[in-house]
This record gives C-alpha cells, sequence and structure tokens, in this order.
C-alpha cells in the first residue's frame, strides 16, 4: 500500500510541476512578445559606419 502512496504523491508532484511550468511559459511568451511588438514600431536606426584609428568600425550621427 506504500508504494500506490508514494506513486500518487510523484503522480500529484509532476502534475503541479508541469502546470507551472506552462504558466511561466506564458508568461514569458506574453512577455517576449511585447518585447518583440516594441521593437517593431521603434525606428530602424542606421548610420555609416568610420573606421576608427584603433581599427574599430563606429557609427557616425550626421544628424546636422
Amino acid at each position: 500500500m506504500p508504494h500506490i502512496l508514494i506513486i500518487a504523491a510523484a503522480g500529484a508532484a509532476a502534475l503541479a510541476g508541469y502546470k507551472l511550468l506552462k504558466r511561466e511559459m506564458g508568461r514569458v511568451g506574453r512577455s517576449l512578445g511585447e518585447l518583440r511588438e516594441a521593437e517593431a514600431r521603434a525606428p530602424i536606426r542606421s548610420g555609416t559606419l568610420v573606421r576608427g584609428a584603433d581599427g574599430v568600425y563606429r557609427p557616425v550621427d550626421r544628424q546636422g
């Protein structure tokens, strides 16, 4: 009889873990969706890259 109780407890713990994981995945998915939407609305920043004295290319702002 104790074996059945242990199996039932393990099953209940697995079910609870699954529900918690599913809820967390939904929360993260919504958060990522909001970030993707905000990124899509943001203006694309394109500029000219200029090579510096140290050999690293950096963007140059030509705002006027």
